[in-house]
């Protein structure tokens, strides 16, 4: 199995223009996105975003949020644990709260996932986008699972 993690933000004249522009601004915004849960395959390789067909159909766990209030600092997090049998993700957000505490809180629920599966970590990943809201901004993290048939050429 393989897999991309991204991240992107972007601001609109919307809320869904603004979503829209963080997805494209993570390379996700030309294809269509079916969100998923928290597991992957054993030894998941993590590879680059390649270029998408447009209009495919891609698995994805995504954590996203998006916010009209000028000020407000947006966060969202996504984390890969990967072990020799399984691996987990989780997505948490945040409107005005640290980073950093996100990425902790992350951290521990993904942890907490392959311990209670009693899988070793071998790799763990975390991604984030984070921004102050100018006008309407949206942040997306995502994991793409990667299939043959939706990557271009």
């Amino acid at each position: 199995m393989k897999i991309a993690i991204v991240s992107g933000k972007d601001e609109g004249p919307t809320k869904l223009n603004a979503f829209d522009n963080a997805l494209s601004n993570a390379g996700i915004g030309d294809v269509n996105l079916i969100k998923v849960s928290s597991m992957l395959a054993g030894n998941a390789e993590i590879d680059e975003l390649p270029k998408l067909k447009a209009g495919s159909m891609v698995n994805c766990v995504l954590s996203e949020v998006t916010s009209d209030t000028p000020g407000d600092i947006i966060t969202a997090v996504i984390a890969v644990a990967i072990g020799d049998e399984l691996g987990c993700v989780v997505e948490t957000t945040g409107i005005n709260k640290k980073e950093s505490e996100l990425i902790i809180e992350a951290q521990d629920m993904v942890k907490y996932m392959m311990d209670k599966r009693n899988v070793d970590i071998k790799d763990l990943i975390i991604k984030s986008a984070t921004t102050t809201v100018k006008n309407i901004a949206s942040v997306v993290a995502s994991v793409v699972y990667l299939e043959d048939e939706i990557i271009e050429g």
